[in-house]
């Protein structure tokens, strides 16, 4: 077991970035308090990340998440907020020598469209959506999956029609009801949450360190870690904030960590406790094959 956990090294990848309303971000909290943390532009955006993980371990590679992607049409991309018109997280791959079939599985934490857009190939008129990571297992939630399929009238734009049809399609869909995945194998264990959307998964990953949680849409940046902090996208934010409770109480006992993905500035944080009181600490902008 300690050979395998020193053979897995993490490694955060940028998507496409996103700018979107920080009312919206922030739900309830007014704008004197948040932009504080996070200012705004003129047209109260602020900037926000789509990081995703690699895992390298052993002989396989590991994506976790794929950002927002380049599939939005024009019109679409100027209405939420995305930045960049090609296809970041493929651009960032290939810095660090990954093809896109060279991932063997991809896990959702959910399949909201600004985590699960980077499946697809970027938009061109007339050309219909195709998946880019040809051979990887994708890994969903049961209840992320059936809420993709069935999305309420609250949340329907947040899905990316045809996506869930394109992966079944694939043959390589896991759908996982429990704490493990078959693909995914040792060192790797859900917590899930329902507070942002049913059946969230949150992986945590096994490190001789202490454990490294992806926080997906539950604990969007260091901000968010504020106990009452939620978005105006969430579901149910009074489950969320126990959910959130839960998670941090664990992880402050273990030592453990958590990533990112919206965080436009940090990538990786140490939870710490004080009194009733939630920080990061130990803040690392960027992991370059984090192993320890």
């Amino acid at each position: 077991m300690v050979s395998t956990l020193v053979a897995r090294t993490l490694t955060s990848v940028l998507g496409n970035s996103q700018r979107l309303d920080g009312g919206a971000m922030f739900g309830n909290v007014p704008k004197a308090l948040w932009e504080a943390w996070i200012p705004a532009d003129d047209r109260n955006r602020i900037p926000l990340a789509c990081r995703c993980l690699l895992v390298r371990d052993g002989g396989r590679t590991i994506l976790f998440e794929t950002g927002i992607g380049a599939f939005f049409e024009p019109a679409l991309r100027e209405r939420y907020g995305v930045v960049e018109e090609r296809h970041v997280l493929l651009e960032s791959l290939a810095a660090i020598g990954v093809a896109p079939d060279a991932i063997d599985v991809v896990v959702l934490s959910h399949l909201h469209f600004d985590h699960a857009g980077g499946m697809l190939a970027p938009w061109q008129a007339g050309a219909p959506p195709r998946l880019v990571f040809s051979r990887a297992t994708v890994v969903v939630g049961a209840e992320a999956w059936q809420r993709a399929i069935a999305p309420h009238a609250r949340d329907r734009a947040s899905f990316i029609p045809g996506l869930t049809d394109l992966i079944d399609a694939s043959g390589r869909l896991e759908i996982v009801g429990a704490d493990r995945s078959a693909a995914l194998g040792d060192g790797y264990t859900f917590h899930r949450s329902s507070g942002h959307t049913p059946g969230l998964l949150l992986t945590e990953i096994a490190m001789p360190s202490g454990p490294v949680v992806f926080a997906a849409d539950l604990i969007p940046g260091r901000a968010w870690v504020h106990l009452p902090i939620t978005m105006g996208y969430d579901r149910y934010p009074e489950l969320l904030v126990d959910e959130k409770r839960a998670l941090l109480d664990d992880l402050v006992v273990r030592g453990g960590r958590l990533f990112f993905t919206h965080d436009a500035q940090i990538a990786l944080g140490t939870v710490a406790r004080e009194q009733n009181k939630y920080r990061v600490v130990d803040e690392r902008a960027t992991l370059a094959d984090l192993a320890t």
